[in-house]
C-alpha cells in the first residue's frame, strides 16, 4: 500500500499553503501550471465520454486558462469551481465576468460556485495538486465522492525527477534538502484503485525550463510551491546565505549549450473512471445509502471505456 502522503512531506506547512491568499493582481497562474494544463488538455481528444458536468479544483493552481479550453471542448456543459482558499473560487468567477473584449470573458461566463453534492460532477479537473496536499488519499476519496457514475478524474502532479539539479546544488553544498520528495506515478495508480476507482492510465513527461539569471529562475520557484520537507530549515534565511544561493546557482547548477540554468520537472498525468459500485459475496452485506441508490439507478450498467 503506497503511503498516504507524498513521503518526507510536512503536512501543516502543505495546509497553510494550500490556504494562503493568492497575491498577484491581476489574477494569474503560474506559466508551467498553465502549461502542463493545456497539455493536459490535449489527453482530452483521446475520451469519449461526454461530461454534461465538470468541477475544476483550486483553479488558480490549476491555470486558469484552463478554464476556456474545458468550456471550449464541452461547450454544453456546466463548469464549477472549488478551491481550499476562502474565497478563490468567487475571485475565478468574477475574473471570469470580465468585460466581454477581454479572453476571459469569451468561454467562462456558465461557471458555478455552488457546494458538490454527491454523485453531481461527470469529470473532476485537478491540474498540479495532489503533489503539495498534506492528505492525498483523502482528496482522491473526495473526488470519487462528487463524481457521477461513468464519470472521469484527470489530473496532473509533479513526479520524483522534479527540481533534481535544484537538490544536486544543495547536495554539495551541504544544505537541507530544497523540496520534499514527490510520489512515483506507480504509487498514484495504487491509490487510484484504493479510493475506488477504475481503469486508471497513468503516464508522465519532462519538462525543462530555462533562465538567463538565478533571479528569475527563483522568481519561478516561489510562484510554483514551498519546500515542504519535514526536515527543511526552520528559519528565516538572511542576505548573506541568499547571495551564497545565487552564487552556486551560478557555479554548480546545470546549464544548456546557451548558458542559461536548466531545471527538470517530472510531469505525471492520471485518469480513471469511477465504476458502478459492487457488494462483495457474503453471509451479510452492507453498503452505504448513496450506492445503493445509484446501483439501483444504474441496474446492471456497464462502465463506459475511456
Amino acid at each position: 500500500m503506497a503511503n498516504e502522503r507524498p513521503p518526507s512531506l510536512d503536512p501543516i506547512a502543505a495546509r497553510r499553503w494550500a490556504q494562503r491568499p493568492w497575491a498577484p493582481k491581476p489574477l494569474t497562474s503560474p506559466w508551467l501550471h498553465e502549461e502542463v494544463a493545456r497539455r493536459m488538455a490535449e489527453r482530452l481528444a483521446f475520451i469519449r465520454l461526454q461530461p454534461k458536468s465538470w468541477v475544476c479544483w483550486d483553479p488558480i493552481r490549476a491555470g486558469l486558462n484552463a478554464l476556456g479550453m474545458l468550456q471550449k471542448r464541452y461547450p454544453k456543459a456546466k463548469g464549477h469551481l472549488t478551491a481550499a482558499r476562502a474565497g478563490e473560487a468567487e475571485s475565478v468567477q468574477a475574473w471570469a465576468r470580465a468585460p466581454w473584449w477581454q479572453p476571459a470573458a469569451w468561454w467562462t461566463s456558465k461557471l458555478k460556485t455552488n457546494a458538490l453534492a454527491s454523485h453531481s460532477m461527470d469529470m473532476v479537473w485537478a491540474n498540479m495538486l495532489l503533489h503539495q496536499t498534506s492528505e492525498p488519499q483523502a482528496l482522491l476519496a473526495e473526488w470519487h465522492r462528487v463524481l457521477a457514475v461513468d464519470g472521469f478524474l484527470m489530473f496532473s502532479c509533479l513526479g520524483p525527477d522534479t527540481l533534481k539539479e535544484l537538490r544536486a546544488v544543495y547536495a554539495k553544498k551541504g544544505w537541507p534538502t530544497p523540496t520534499h520528495e514527490f510520489t512515483d506515478m506507480h504509487d498514484w495508480g495504487d491509490m487510484l484503485v484504493h479510493a475506488g476507482f477504475a481503469e486508471p492510465v497513468m503516464d508522465m513527461e519532462k519538462i525543462v525550463l530555462t533562465y538567463i539569471n538565478s533571479d528569475k529562475l527563483l522568481e519561478d520557484l516561489r510562484t510554483i510551491g514551498r519546500n515542504f520537507h519535514v526536515t527543511r530549515f526552520g528559519a528565516l534565511r538572511g542576505k548573506a546565505w541568499l547571495a551564497q544561493w545565487h552564487e552556486a546557482m551560478l557555479s554548480l547548477a546545470q546549464v544548456d549549450q546557451e548558458g542559461r540554468l536548466a531545471l527538470s520537472f517530472e510531469v505525471v498525468y492520471g485518469h480513471a473512471l469511477k465504476p458502478t459500485a459492487r457488494v462483495k459475496v457474503a453471509s451479510h452485506s452492507q453498503i452505504g445509502l448513496d450506492d445503493l441508490r445509484q446501483m439501483l439507478r444504474n441496474p446492471q450498467k456497464k462502465s463506459n471505456q475511456v
